[in-house]
């Protein structure tokens, strides 16, 4: 298992509006010097990665079993560790570990988008994040030590890096509650640019190469909860710098 660091995630532009912000309330006295100093200090304090970027290929079937298969797809998404560290990391780190290997594409909707990283119950119900980030069942507020099973471990939120969900973009999928990611991602196909998740979702990548078979697999016919009908399935995941 991956741990890693965790106290606080904020963009630039975040960091100095606080910063703005507690410096206008010092002023008239409302916030000691003491105060402000210890926030700057947990502003520092920010998750960071250890790479700017990386590369990974995920090679994907359409068919009973491989063996089976009618179709073969390979796409790569290049992965940014600077405007959505922990995101980035957790990815990585799940490809490292294998466990989207054999993982479905469970859910799958036409000019929208194409979910999977299941790889509990590969039906949309599990996953958790591959590392430590901080946050145990969307809590930001507790310790490692109080949170020891990794299958109610989450990832923090990331959504305001500046990443749009643009078409060919790789997202966190995450339940209605902040701060829920874990495993489960989605892919945008080119065809789609679903704008109002910007600020909720967290976009952490785009397709480099292949994104021509993330149309094609948002096309696929799908029966009920919009999963398909011949199963899409990761059979491996590879990750690179």
């Amino acid at each position: 298992m991956i741990r890693v660091r965790y106290l606080d995630i904020l963009s630039e532009s975040m960091r100095i509006q606080i910063l703005m912000i507690a410096l206008i309330v010092l002023m008239p006295g409302c916030i000691t010097e003491e105060e402000i100093i210890s926030i700057i200090e947990d502003l520092d304090d920010t998750y960071n990665s250890d790479l700017e970027s990386s590369n990974v290929t995920l090679n994907i079937f359409q068919g009973e079993s491989l063996a089976n298969s009618t179709v073969n797809y390979s796409i790569t998404i290049m992965l940014n560790h600077t405007a959505a560290p922990a995101h980035s990391d957790n990815f990585r780190g799940h490809v490292l570990a294998g466990n989207y290997n054999m993982t479905h594409f469970h859910r799958v909707i036409d000019d929208f988008m194409i979910q999977g990283g299941d790889f509990e119950n590969h039906d949309g119900t599990g996953g958790y994040a591959s590392a430590w980030f901080g946050v145990c069942n969307g809590d930001m507020n507790v310790n490692q030590s109080d949170c020891p099973s990794q299958e109610y471990w989450n990832v923090p939120d990331e959504a305001y890096n500046g990443l749009a969900h643009l078409p060919c973009t790789i997202s966190m999928a995450k339940t209605s509650a902040p701060n829920s990611g874990g495993s489960q991602f989605f892919i945008i196909p080119e065809d789609s640019t679903p704008s109002w998740l910007d600020g909720v979702h967290t976009v952490f990548g785009v397709v480099t190469d292949g994104c021509e078979h993330i149309t094609e697999i948002s096309e696929v016919a799908t029966g009920t909860r919009d999963v398909p009908v011949t199963p899409v399935i990761i059979y491996n995941a590879t990750a690179m710098d």
